[in-house]
């Protein structure tokens, strides 16, 4: 039996995500090799990757045009960005294996709610997440944290956009 490393839940073997939480399991049941410090193993970053990409696609996230998107946002005065917002927050969330963190419609609230403190925070950890989904130990934080203090949010937007683009083609 595999154990889901987000929640601990019991899974069958041949599994590939987990029943309770839907995260992706690893197929790697080799004790030997050490793990890094997103949880795969050294040698196996192709198929923990690839297993991103399953949840990718058994989930129906599709790549978005960024100029599009870009363009969206400012026909509608802002309307879009937040439609954005929410999609880029729950499908990074999805695709990191982080299914239990903020959804989207909470990231918004909060933002409203402190005015736009709550998301320059939640761009700071939507840098830490991408970073794990490209599977590299970036910066991508602290360029999303800088971007977001001067005012170029929707910058970030549109790299977090790239970063789920290339995730799911």
């Amino acid at each position: 039996m595999k154990y889901c490393t987000q929640c601990g839940s019991q899974c069958e073997d041949n599994a590939k995500f987990c029943t309770q939480c839907g995260s992706p399991l690893t197929q790697d049941t080799r004790s030997d090799q050490t793990e890094n410090s997103y949880g795969a193993q050294d040698g196996y970053q192709s198929s923990y990757n690839s297993s991103y990409n399953n949840a990718a696609y058994s989930s129906g996230i599709q790549p978005r045009n960024i100029v599009v998107a870009v363009i969206l946002s400012f026909v509608t005065c802002g309307i879009y960005d937040i439609y954005w917002m929410i999609k880029l927050n729950d499908e990074v969330n999805l695709l990191s294996g982080e299914t239990n963190a903020t959804s989207g419609g909470m990231v918004f609230l909060f933002s409203l709610l402190t005015c736009g403190i709550y998301g320059i925070y939640w761009l700071y950890k939507m840098g830490e997440r991408c970073d794990r989904i490209k599977g590299e130990n970036g910066n991508s934080a602290i360029l999303y944290l800088i971007l977001s203090i001067v005012g170029l949010s929707i910058v970030s937007y549109c790299l977090i956009q790239d970063t789920l683009n290339k995730a799911v083609s």
